[in-house]
């Protein structure tokens, strides 16, 4: 069985650069980049540079579990509501309990997690489809996001916990900002980086990268190999899980108050960030730096638009031909690949 690093090797010239997962993704980021600098003149500020990069570090610090979830051939679609389900635990736990923000926060690391593991063991103990068994997880999270908000507080968003103990500590944690020449940057982004690099080390230059690698590109060769398959992919269910939690926190550190609605519909543009970042649909093909990448498409868009002044009903019609243009050259990428 190769490892992840030979299954990117590289034989040279233009056919090295096609075979990276993400190659498509970043002449697609050249090209948004270049749209938006052209007509719009605003993106071009350092203000719009730091809006951008915290748009797409939300995004991107999810997108990027989801996106080794797919590598590994499975996906998540409970993963938008997972992020609202760990920010009301930890503040409606806070507030009720009169906890320690952080001591809220790690019970409710303590519940995504579960949730995660719980996704993992019916996806690998029943052979159901990760699909059908995160869109079970979708519907049950958002249910209890509504019902337990409503009868805990008696509305659709949480009190104010900005008195409680440790909440000052934990807001520097997860949803801060520092200057850079002027210009304020949100601590996500910092985060989102980290969180990349130790993925792109994990994917490939470590054991647990090769089995990742592995699960999804043959499950049945990986587990023939003395690969701990089920293992692999509860650990990656969890991954998401802790990703979701990690939002989670900076969304309710940030803003204070979560509203049980939030969350719906994020779980596609999870999805749709890795597929654009290079990550393959049916496994075994995808990189953390990739899905940085699409992420970054999604957030360089989203505020591009806003820039650009255009009408933002677009934006779902650009993303949708984005993805659609990005699923073809990934499967143009892998044919050439094979060819060659």
């Amino acid at each position: 069985m190769s490892g992840a690093e030979d299954r990117l090797r590289p034989r040279g010239g233009l056919a090295q650069l096609i075979r990276r997962p993400e190659a498509a993704s970043l002449l697609g980021l050249v090209i948004v980049f270049a749209v938006f600098m052209a007509v719009a003149p605003a993106f071009r500020s350092l203000d719009a540079v730091a809006t951008t990069l915290y748009a797409s570090s939300t995004l991107g610090i999810v997108a990027l579990a989801v996106g080794l979830l797919m590598i590994g051939g499975e996906f998540d679609l409970s993963s938008g509501v997972a992020v609202t389900t760990a920010a009301l635990a930890a503040t409606m736990l806070n507030y009720n309990l009169h906890l320690n923000s952080w001591v809220g926060a790690l019970i409710s690391l303590a519940i995504a997690l579960a949730i995660g593991a719980l996704n993992g063991i019916l996806v690998t103990r029943t052979g159901i489809d990760s699909f059908l068994i995160t869109l079970a997880a979708f519907l049950m999270l958002q249910g209890i996001n509504l019902a337990v908000t409503k009868l805990v507080t008696g509305q659709v968003a949480t009190p104010s916990i900005a008195d409680m103990e440790g909440f000052a500590s934990a807001r520097a944690v997860f949803a801060s900002s520092f200057e850079v020449g002027g210009v304020s940057i949100k601590i996500t982004v910092v985060w989102w980086i980290l969180f990349v690099a130790v993925a792109s080390f994990v994917l490939f230059r470590t054991t647990f990268g090769n089995w990742v690698f592995a699960v999804g590109g043959d499950e049945d060769a990986a587990r023939a190999a003395g690969v701990p398959v089920a293992r692999v992919k509860i650990i990656l269910f969890m991954t998401v899980a802790f990703a979701a939690w990690f939002v989670g926190m900076h969304t309710l550190f940030a803003f204070d108050s979560i509203q049980a609605g939030q969350g719906v519909g994020n779980e596609f543009l999870y999805i749709i960030a890795a597929v654009i970042g290079g990550c393959a649909m049916k496994g075994g093909r995808g990189t953390a730096i990739g899905t940085a990448i699409g992420a970054l498409i999604f957030g360089m868009t989203n505020q591009g638009i806003v820039y650009a002044g255009w009408n933002p009903d677009w934006f779902k019609l650009f993303l949708g031909a984005m993805l659609l243009t990005a699923v073809l050259a990934n499967t143009g990428a892998a044919k050439y690949a094979q060819n060659t």
